[in-house]
């Protein structure tokens, strides 16, 4: 009669540490759509500023001039299949199957990786040719914008190189997932940010 109570009151007691673990995890995604809403406003405010400023070319050379859609199509394709890649990786923690999730984020982090270098090649050829963000308000408003998105790429490809070490040494627990969920809506959202600075700045600015 003792055992079943105790046995009863462990197991009462561990559906409670479940509910308060749950809560805790609900409460961290929550807060982080929160955070991603602030990073909404904040890129709002910057295409904002690049509009209003993306015919302040003082002289200078204008995005018909500088932009190599060719280039950019190739950062964009990048970037969306690593999107692709870390739905793969969902897929896989869903199964329980943390190989799998090693292995797509490994290859979507080698995706983040080569749009962020192809980035960096844009941002350095453009400076060593004079059009450095000093050159014209149109030149800032670009180098603002389009370098903010590649600064969160950078953040999240750091993020994803620590998960990666976690799940390899911890597997899959309850704070990977909920981690690894977190990254999956920051991931995706800036991938749409860049759909939105590819159409907004590279497509419009070649065609005006």
């Amino acid at each position: 009669m003792a055992n079943n109570a105790m046995t009863s009151h462990d197991g009462a007691h561990d559906a409670h540490d479940d509910h308060e673990h749950h809560d805790a995890n609900g409460l961290k995604v929550f807060g982080f759509w929160l955070y991603l809403l602030s990073d909404c406003i904040l890129f709002s405010m910057l295409f904002a500023a690049y509009v209003v400023l993306s015919q302040a070319y003082a002289g200078g050379p204008t995005g018909a001039e500088i932009f190599e859609l060719d280039f950019v199509l190739v950062e964009t394709a990048l970037l969306l299949a690593s999107s692709f890649t870390y739905g793969l990786a969902m897929l896989g923690m869903n199964r329980g199957d943390s190989s799998a999730v090693i292995k797509w984020l490994m290859i979507t982090f080698v995706c983040g990786a080569g749009f962020i270098a192809m980035e960096i090649y844009e941002f350095h050829h453009l400076i060593v040719n004079d059009m450095g963000p000093d050159r014209s308000a149109f030149l800032s408003a670009f180098f603002a914008l389009v370098g903010t998105h590649g600064l969160h790429v950078t953040v999240g490809l750091i993020w994803m190189a620590l998960l990666i070490i976690q799940v390899k040494q911890k597997g899959l627990t309850e704070a990977h997932r909920g981690r690894l969920m977190m990254l999956s809506l920051f991931w995706h959202f800036l991938d749409v940010i860049w759909i939105c600075v590819f159409t907004v700045v590279y497509l419009t600015g070649v065609m005006l």
